[in-house]
């Protein structure tokens, strides 16, 4: 049997955890996040004021040294984090709001974490992307996440190009001064009707969540939005085929000189149709 990829190992203490901050209201802090500000040996924060003015509003000190860990640092500042952990650190690693490493600072670390087995935790806690996902009035059994959306205009629109046929929920992220850009071109190559919920200022005062079709949507927000913009967008509703109809195509195409199995799979081809359901009922027909 083949030894499995990545083995964590562990050292006297030495671990890597990432932790989740509260996006608006500091009550919604965990127990766990308060003792690990505290005794942490290095607090590893993607904005350092930002770090001491949460310790400051849950009433802790942050116990070891604070480092900056932000995008433009992530590369240079690893390596060093690495060799605490290594040396049996504690590292705790937190961004600005939700959990790390959802489209923020912390994927470089955790990579090379599992790479030199080395441990990683986390301490769940708040995120965007699940609350507005939450509140949104969506399908959530199934969902996928994209992230932001592309600044440019023209790969914005291809990459909602490739939403087009997603069932599943889609949740992103966006800017506020470009959230009408995207929901107009939304409306253009996703369809006017289709369903989405702009969820700005998640937990924070001004909390707003707006539902309705994208086109609403879109003339909402050409007005301007502030703040922290999460979108979530309805999977596209794809009609059951109707087999009846397949069959008919597949016998005119077999009368046009096509083989019947190859028919079956020209007709079925971007349905939800089974190619085999098809065959046998045109044999079904031959029969009757």
């Amino acid at each position: 049997m083949d030894a499995p990829h990545s083995v964590e190992h562990t050292t006297d203490s030495g671990r890597l955890v990432l932790a989740a901050t509260p996006m608006g209201q500091a009550d919604d802090a965990s127990p766990r996040l308060r003792a690990a500000l505290a005794t942490a040996d290095v607090v590893a924060a993607e904005d350092t004021r930002r770090a001491r003015s949460l310790a400051a509003a849950l009433g802790v000190e942050i116990g070891g040294r604070l480092v900056s860990y932000y995008d433009q640092v992530e590369a240079a500042r690893t390596p060093a984090l690495l060799d605490a952990i290594s040396a049996g650190s504690t590292v705790l690693l937190i961004t600005d709001a939700g959990m790390p490493s959802v489209s923020d600072p912390g994927y470089r670390i955790v990579v090379a974490c599992a790479d030199a087995g080395l441990p990683v935790t986390a301490l769940p806690g708040p995120s965007a992307v699940t609350t507005a996902l939450a509140v949104s009035a969506m399908p959530s059994e199934r969902f996928c996440f994209e992230g932001f959306a592309p600044r440019k205009p023209g790969a914005r629109r291809d990459w909602l190009a490739t939403l087009a046929d997603e069932r599943r929920t889609v949740v992103f992220f966006e800017s506020p001064h470009r959230l009408a850009e995207t929901l107009s071109a939304a409306v253009d190559v996703l369809g006017p009707d289709r369903r989405a919920a702009v969820c700005r200022e998640l937990t924070k005062t001004y909390e707003e969540v707006r539902r309705g079709p994208v086109s609403e949507l879109a003339q909402w927000a050409a007005d301007g939005v502030r703040g922290e913009i999460t979108v979530v967008v309805a999977g596209a509703e794809i009609a059951e085929p109707d087999v009846g109809e397949l069959a008919d195509r597949a016998e005119q195409l077999v009368e046009a000189g096509t083989r019947l199995k190859e028919a079956c799979v020209i007709v079925t081809r971007g349905t939800a149709a089974s190619r085999r359901d098809v065959y046998q009922m045109v044999l079904e027909r031959r029969r009757e």
